[in-house]
């Protein structure tokens, strides 16, 4: 028969995690998600099954069905995965990436910068699913128009995170957004849609206080340059027209109908690869030169699919920006989330992960209260593990049963854990996202901090909400 852990015990493996985190971002920096913690979660899992074996008296047939277990639950969620790497790929080829980054660029407007560089970087975030990848490109034009206007560099830095972190939570294709209804046990749309509830009062709020920032940050002359380089190097690459926004356009007819993600992420796909052989003809035919056939173009697709989407367009901020995507691309964080799934079931097993919850849930007195230690535990997670995949997948571990045992919906958890697991990792130098950051952009963590107006009103934002009992919904009842 199993031995009850101790708080203490069971935090044994928690601080062993934890401690080799700490040692991968110091080593490795903000490469530390690209192997490095998938490595600790799997040494935590075999320090957890150690101690769980030798004095919990836990057998390890038990550990290894619960590991399987865990595993199967998040089967779907890494195939969403895989297939949001191809559509990735398939929008870029079609255009519609380039589109919206051309189109967010062109509404850049000198006196009411802030705010406009916010949602610059919202819309090129949402159709890219990165918000590093948008502060690595986009965010570093900004930066350096921002400087020529004379705009304190901490605050164009701050609504560049901002717009760039409301993209990332926003997309079906961001690693986070996938992440989160994974771990959780919902699925992305139901989670997106919920997410509008706190994600939208946040940004309307952060878009208010760059507006009111740019009456103390006010723009003089804009440096237009750096500008018309990216969108002259788009226009000349791609097709830019109103066609290259009917792949997204359809996904979100189909996210309103409620169809499973699944399947309308491989309608997007399809509808992106049409797209891109009627509207991207001239650029095909450059990238094949004499391999244009229909063969050429079949292997075109594929590749894109599977491999991510790649062109030299002589402009390194631009290349970066669109050469990405691919199933391959998604690997690393299929590998997290079975990494994560692995250690999560040896806590499982040992009674661990009850151990710690139970300690936390003595603290929680009804809903309000369970969302509030749910998103302080992501914000801790943050600040001592420092990676937001580790802040999402630990606590959503935790507290899985707590909102079962409360009849809540999944989803309210996985809108917790991204309100404050994905947004205030860039808030902490120490974290992968602030050191990554602030090493993009060239400001202090401390400096663009204040002005992360999204990444600070997301959470306070999600903890009002539920201490007021405001758009929590409750688990239906099966029949």
């Amino acid at each position: 028969m199993n031995k009850r852990p101790t708080l203490g015990l069971s935090l044994v493996p928690i601080l062993f995690l934890i401690f080799l985190l700490v040692i991968n971002v110091i080593i490795y920096k903000e490469d530390a998600s690209y192997g490095p913690n998938q490595i600790a979660l799997l040494l935590g899992a075999f320090v957890t099954g150690v101690i769980g074996h030798f004095i919990l008296g836990t057998k390890y047939q038990k550990m290894e069905d619960a590991i399987i277990s865990n595993i199967s639950k998040s089967l779907s969620a890494m195939t969403v995965l895989l297939v949001v790497g191809s559509l990735i790929g398939s929008w870029i080829l079609s255009g519609t990436v380039p589109a919206m980054i051309y189109y967010g660029l062109k509404i850049l407007n000198p006196t009411i910068f802030l705010p406009v560089a916010c949602i610059t970087c919202a819309i090129v975030s949402l159709s890219t699913g990165s918000s590093w990848s948008t502060t690595g490109t986009i965010g570093i034009a900004l930066i350096g128009i921002g400087k020529t206007m004379g705009i304190y560099e901490g605050a164009v830095a701050g609504a560049v995170i901002s717009g760039a972190y409301f993209g990332d939570k926003m997309s079906p294709l961001s690693d986070t957004t996938n992440l989160a209804p994974a771990v959780a046990g919902t699925d992305i749309f139901s989670h997106i849609r919920h997410m509008v509830y706190t994600s939208g009062p946040a940004i309307i709020m952060a878009l208010i206080g760059f507006t009111v920032l740019s009456f103390f940050y006010t723009g003089s002359n804009l440096d237009v340059a750096e500008v018309d380089k990216i969108l002259n190097v788009l226009d000349s690459n791609f097709t830019i027209n109103l066609w290259c926004l009917l792949p997204p356009t359809i996904v979100l007819v189909m996210i309103r109908k409620k169809l499973p993600a699944l399947p309308a992420i491989t309608i997007g796909i399809l509808i992106g690869f049409l797209v891109a052989i009627f509207v991207q003809g001239d650029m095909i035919e450059r990238k094949l030169g004499a391999e244009y056939s229909i063969k050429g173009v079949y292997a075109l697709i594929t590749s894109v699919s599977y491999e991510g989407f790649s062109i030299d367009t002589g402009h390194k901020l631009v290349n970066k920006l669109l050469n990405r995507g691919g199933m391959s691309g998604m690997l690393n964080t299929v590998w997290l989330i079975f990494a994560a799934m692995i250690f999560g079931g040896t806590l499982e097993a040992t009674g661990m992960l009850y151990a710690i919850s139970e300690s936390i849930l003595k603290m929680v007195r009804g809903t309000g209260s369970l969302i509030g230690a749910t998103v302080a535990t992501c914000i801790v997670l943050n600040a001592t593990a420092s990676d937001q995949f580790l802040a999402i997948v630990v606590p959503g571990k935790m507290f899985r049963a707590a909102y079962e045992k409360y009849k809540l919906h999944p989803k309210n958890l996985s809108r917790a854990l991204e309100d404050a697991g994905t947004v205030t990792s860039v808030l902490m130098p120490w974290n992968s996202g602030g050191a990554y950051n602030s090493s993009v952009l060239g400001v202090a963590t401390l400096t663009y901090a204040p002005f992360c107006l999204f990444n600070i009103f997301s959470p306070l934002v999600s903890v009002f909400l539920g201490a007021m009992n405001l758009t929590i919904e409750k688990k239906l009842e099966e029949a």
